[in-house]
């Protein structure tokens, strides 16, 4: 366990706007930022990150809490776990406890793979520095590519030794277990149950998600030895940790300058993205020869909506930029191609140009998609049938995009291109957008169909559901007002003492003096906590609650404390104690009245099953009686009619 002093120290030291643009594209936003939630498929900026609360929320899926609740989120980490990956990123020193061999036994599969895969890369990273075999080889290797040694050290490249038993020996000697050494895929098991080294012999390219951990590595043969060899490369399979189809190489050390440039190069392989950024280019990543996906896009997405797609230019590679950019466009990306000269490729024609001419040819060449998808259909095409077909697949394009005002700027960038009527291609074009329609449709009513199959219970709003608003909208004034001074000057009538009250001590007194209580656990948290520190003079429930180690009070009142919009200060009406007094009055009486409603229907259904008992009916008749008067006198202080 961490310390609380320990704990108070990272949470004073974590910036949650530093934090979150860590993983999101952020504005500001008058006193806030605004971006993209990376937890839910967001096309417009629904995340609003408060540096002055230290909070976030989305109020669009409704995820919200302090800067740890962030990192457990995002990175699917429990509290003690997200807590040190920002104790390690503001370079705080957390002593803990050695663990017991129980504990450790009970870590998640997860973060023990990402342990053994941080090792490896430690691992390759200094045989290949430490090692003759590594430097003979790996090192030489990345020289003759020419990467220089802060790239090499920026990217953690390595080397895994020839020996086919090295790298399983060193980490069985190590304390990691078999298991765990097969699930990341960095050995293997042959038939005679002997463990054998993936990457044996071959150059290391670590993969570094987002976040910065290792999720997976590329190992690739050595040239004297890739003669004849259609497998150059060898990737880590798919894990618990690691889906190809949802990374993209060198984005943790990009996404700074992505965000920073507001565009993203995407090429193919991994020392495309090495060599450009040793030429002073760092806003590229890679897709590794994978189709793009939408995962993929998406993730970019969260830094930057201009992607430039940059590959060779022979025939395999247009065919790399014409792939998968349908999907881009359908998820608003804005779209530039640009097609090397024949027999070069990202790579080689870094390495000859300066950072100054790279540059300056990337900014001088890259084109529009649209006008690259006309020209690289249309050239040579004279036979009406297939020129009609490239017109439809150019307009099908248009038609994915989601921005109405982007798509119009298209249509008529494609008449004036293919010297048709507008009113032709806006036709076609509905045709598409009608048909993509309609098979959402289908999938729509296919789901529907299946959920008739399996009927879900139907939801009715009971008193319990009604008393479950009121104690949130309670426990909302307790996050905002608790320690604010709701009355004062109260008298004791029995030894004549008098009291001021704030508004956690006064809703909490209130419900005592009936034997009333929050039936929600964490509302009564909420309740119970304002109260006990309702006494402290540096005692703040805005803040307190927010930063709370629960991640659900922590998340009701970030969602509390953020709000959609707000008013200028002129605009905004604030509640004065009076105005705070009678709202919480009236709620304390919603509360009861509910309370009494639900008392009402349990006494009616036990009046139910005492059917033929005189004197019990009578007796619970004369009681539903009484708490029908109590509730109609409920309603009449609360302003209500008269429940008959």
């Amino acid at each position: 366990m961490i310390d609380r002093a320990t704990v108070d120290k990272i949470m004073n030291a974590a910036n949650i706007v530093d934090v979150v643009s860590e993983f999101v594209s952020l504005r500001k936003s008058g006193s806030s930022y605004v971006g993209l939630c990376p937890f839910h498929d967001d096309r417009t900026p629904s995340l609003s990150v408060s540096p002055s609360k230290g909070v976030y929320k989305c109020f669009s899926c409704g995820k919200a809490g302090h800067v740890v609740k962030f990192i457990m989120d995002h990175e699917q980490l429990p509290y003690n776990e997200a807590l040190m990956w920002l104790a390690r990123k503001y370079h705080i020193e957390v002593r803990e406890r050695e663990l017991t061999e129980e504990e450790k036994r009970e870590r998640s599969e997860r973060e023990s793979m990402f342990i053994v895969n941080e090792w490896a890369l430690k691992f390759f990273h200094d045989t290949m520095l430490n090692t003759e075999e590594g430097k003979n080889i790996g090192l030489q290797y990345f020289y003759q590519r020419g990467f220089r040694a802060d790239i090499i050290e920026r990217f953690k490249l390595g080397f895994s030794p020839s020996d086919r038993h090295a790298f399983a020996d060193a980490a069985l000697k190590a304390g990691y277990q078999e298991d765990f050494l097969l699930k990341t895929g960095l050995c293997y098991r042959r038939d005679n149950g002997s463990l054998v080294d993936r990457y044996h012999n071959r150059v290391i390219f670590p993969w570094i998600g987002v976040s910065g951990k290792v999720t997976a590595f590329g190992g690739r043969l050595l040239d004297v030895r890739t003669k004849g060899v259609v497998q150059k490369y060898v990737n880590s399979p798919d894990s618990v940790i690691y889906h190809k189809s949802q990374e993209l190489y060198g984005l943790f050390q990009s996404k700074k300058a992505i965000v920073k440039e507001d565009r993203v190069f995407m090429v193919e392989g991994y020392t495309d993205v090495i060599s450009m950024h040793q030429c002073g280019i760092e806003n590229v990543v890679a897709n590794s020869g994978t189709a793009l996906s939408v995962e993929q896009i998406k993730l970019l997405r969260r830094f930057t909506r201009n992607i430039t797609l940059l590959y060779d230019g022979d025939e395999a590679g247009i065919h790399a930029a014409m792939r998968g950019t349908d999907m881009l466009l359908k998820e608003g990306m804005n779209i530039k191609v640009l097609v090397l000269p024949d027999g070069e490729d990202p790579d080689s024609f870094a390495r000859k140009r300066s950072a100054e001419d790279l540059k300056s040819y990337l900014d001088a060449h890259q084109t529009d998609f649209m006008a690259f998808k006309t020209a690289m259909l249309l050239k040579g095409v004279t036979d009406p049938i297939k020129r009609s077909e490239a017109i439809n697949n150019i307009i099908l394009s248009i038609s994915v995009i989601p921005d109405p005002v982007v798509r119009d700027t298209y249509v008529k960038e494609c008449a004036l291109q293919m010297n048709m009527a507008e009113a032709t291609i806006i036709m076609q074009m509905n045709k598409f957008i009608r048909e993509d329609k309609a098979q959402q449709q289908r999938e729509y009513e296919r789901k529907k169909e299946q959920e008739v199959r399996e009927p879900q219970p139907v939801k009715t709003q009971s008193a319990a559901v009604r008393t479950g608003h009121v104690e949130r909208l309670l426990a909302e004034i307790i996050v905002k007002h608790g320690q604010e001074m709701l009355v004062e000057g109260v008298e004791n009538p029995e030894d004549g003492s008098v009291y001021d009250f704030t508004v956690s001590q006064y809703i909490y007194h209130d419900l005592l003096s009936d034997g009333l209580a929050f039936e929600s656990p964490m509302y009564d948290t909420i309740l119970q906590e304002a109260f006990g520190h309702s006494t402290d003079a540096d005692f703040h429930p805005d803040t307190y609650f927010a930063h709370h180690p629960d991640p659900a009070v922590s998340e009701f009142a970030s969602s509390v404390l953020i709000e959609p919009f707000r008013l200028s200060a002129t605009l905004q009406i604030r509640d004065d104690s009076e105005t705070l007094l009678k709202k919480v009055r009236h709620l304390l009486l919603d509360f009861r009245l509910d309370y009494v409603e639900k008392k009402l229907k349990a006494l009616r259904l036990e009046l139910k099953s005492h059917a033929g008992d005189a004197e019990a009916m009578m007796r619970l008749m004369q009681e539903i009686k009484e708490t029908q008067n109590l509730r109609n006198i409920i309603a009449k202080h609360n302003g209500n009619n008269i429940i008959t």
